[in-house]
């Protein structure tokens, strides 16, 4: 009998990449390891049990956790509230933070991409036109991009990055709230997101992961 689980271990594998921290705390409590653990990766999972990778502070050996499902899994749809009543035990045990507070504010490095993507944007929508007394040489590309795409495509992109970047907003004041910022933080990271978008949010998520996963150990 084939093990549905085991099947999509891959895609399972891959979404729980994005809950570091929730890993380390099924490594701490579930595996029953006491050292420092800094990070988790899981590297597979079938009905009866999940394998997960971890590292200690002060080494970057990875070692291996095997957990075992107790009972196994019934199916693939018991997966989600397994690992969710999981996660609750293991975060109420080690003391682990809900909502860790974000008091200071910090611009990632990965913030060239969505400004090198604006500032090329700005250059074909506002560059002048061969006709202009102020062209030269450096507003060709411009030019030609404008002569080469249809007419509607510069103003939707302008519309659809606007939009994205206002909804990355939207969903920055959310978690600002939820990590409890203080105001000119939140309103920093707002502006952020508004201006460079998904990296602000990735960064900030992460902050507070690394925050909790600190927490497990003070906790200890």
């Amino acid at each position: 009998m084939s093990d549905e689980v085991a099947s999509k271990s891959g895609f399972l594998c891959m979404y729980m990449s994005n809950h570091p921290d929730t890993l380390v705390s099924y490594v701490r409590y579930w595996g029953k390891v006491n050292d420092n653990v800094t990070s988790a990766q899981m590297t597979s999972i079938d009905t009866k049990a999940m394998t997960l990778t971890y590292t200690v502070k002060g080494s970057s050996d990875k070692k291996q956790v095997r957990i075992e499902f107790d009972p196994p899994l019934a199916g693939y749809e018991e997966v989600k509230p397994r690992l969710l009543n999981m996660k609750v035990d293991a975060e109420e045990a080690l003391g682990m933070l809900r909502a860790p507070q974000i008091t200071s504010f910090h611009l990632p490095f990965r913030i060239w991409i969505p400004t090198a993507m604006v500032a090329s944007l700005v250059y074909v929508t506002f560059a002048p036109l061969r006709s202009s007394p102020s062209y030269n040489a450096l507003y060709l590309l411009a030019n030609l991009t404008r002569e080469t795409v249809p007419s509607w495509a510069i103003p939707t992109s302008w519309i659809f990055m606007v939009s994205v970047h206002f909804l990355e907003a939207l969903y920055t004041l959310y978690l600002c709230r939820h990590f409890t910022t203080p105001f000119s933080v939140g309103l920093r990271y707002v502006a952020a997101a508004f201006i460079w978008g998904f990296p602000i949010i990735k960064d900030l998520r992460k902050r507070a992961q690394d925050l909790r996963i600190d927490s497990i150990m003070k906790g200890k």
